[in-house]
Formats: structure tokens, sequence, C-alpha cells
């Protein structure tokens, strides 16, 4: 069940992304952060949105890599496609990230990304560069007591 709804709202002003305090997406015993980037509005369209909670409870549902049950969900209301991408890290020190697109900008026609495709733009990977950051400080620095609260408390509010 989702929970705790507070998105993150990325808006993109010309070049650059306005980022403030993102939603903690409960799946199960999974805690991720919900960050949203949109081109055209405040927020990602609420379409964009069901689909990423949607893609975020079937793909860590699978999940049995040896991993943490944190992470973060990217949902990217793009110009011209829509992205959702989930975060997660395991063994230590592995993100392992799951992207999926619609081209036609289609928040019901999300598939995984093929070898082909992007799987992050510039403003993802600004995005994913604060959460490696955030996990290096809470997690990795502090081997013997990983704070894995601190790690979820870390957003990112900034201008890109």
């Amino acid at each position: 069940m989702v929970t705790d709804i507070e998105l993150a709202s990325v808006k993109l002003v010309g070049k650059f992304c306005r980022r403030s305090e993102g939603e903690l997406l409960r799946v199960g015993d999974w805690r991720m952060k919900l960050y949203g980037i949109a081109c055209r509005e405040d927020l990602p369209r609420e379409s964009l949105l069901a689909s990423a909670r949607e893609i975020a409870r079937d793909q860590l549902s699978k999940e049995t890599v040896n991993n943490y049950r944190v992470g973060f969900v990217g949902v990217h209301d793009g110009r011209d496609a829509a992205f959702v991408f989930v975060g997660f890290l395991g063994n230590e020190n592995e993100l392992f990230h799951r992207a999926f697109l619609s081209r036609d900008n289609n928040p019901e026609k999300l598939s995984p990304a093929k070898p082909a495709d992007s799987s992050v733009c510039v403003w993802d990977l600004h995005l994913q560069s604060f959460e490696r950051a955030a996990w290096i400080k809470h997690v990795l620095r502090e081997p013997d007591a990983p704070d894995f609260d601190g790690y979820l408390a870390e957003r990112l509010h900034e201008d890109a």
C-alpha cells in the first residue's frame, strides 16, 4: 500500500530543474523516495505518477537480490517522452536500476527500456548523483551502524 504522499516537485524552467521534498513510497517492507520531474507543469501528471507507483510495486515485489529494501523512484514527465526509473541499492554499493519509458509520452504505454533506449537524461543523472552521495554518507561511511532512516530523510531540494 502506498502512503505518506508529499510528492517531489521538479519543474523544468528553461534549462534548469527546481526540486522540493519527496514522497516516501511504501511497498510492502520497501521504503522508496519518490521524485517527480516535469517539463510543462509543476508536477508530473497524476496518470504518470499512478503508473510509476504500479511499476514500483510490480518491480519491487519480484526482487530477490541481497538488498536493503530502500531506494528511489524517478517519475519524469518530459517534453517528448515519459520515463520512470526504479533504483535500489544492494550488495553494499551496487545500484539496481530498472528503466521504463513511453516515447509517445503516454503513461499507460510505459514499457521496459530496450538496449537502444536511453535510460536517463541529465536531469535524472543529477538526482542519481545526489542519491549516490546520500548512500555513501549514511550507509557506506557507517559500516557498523548504517543509517537507513538518515538516507531516506535526505532529499534533493535544489535547482539543477
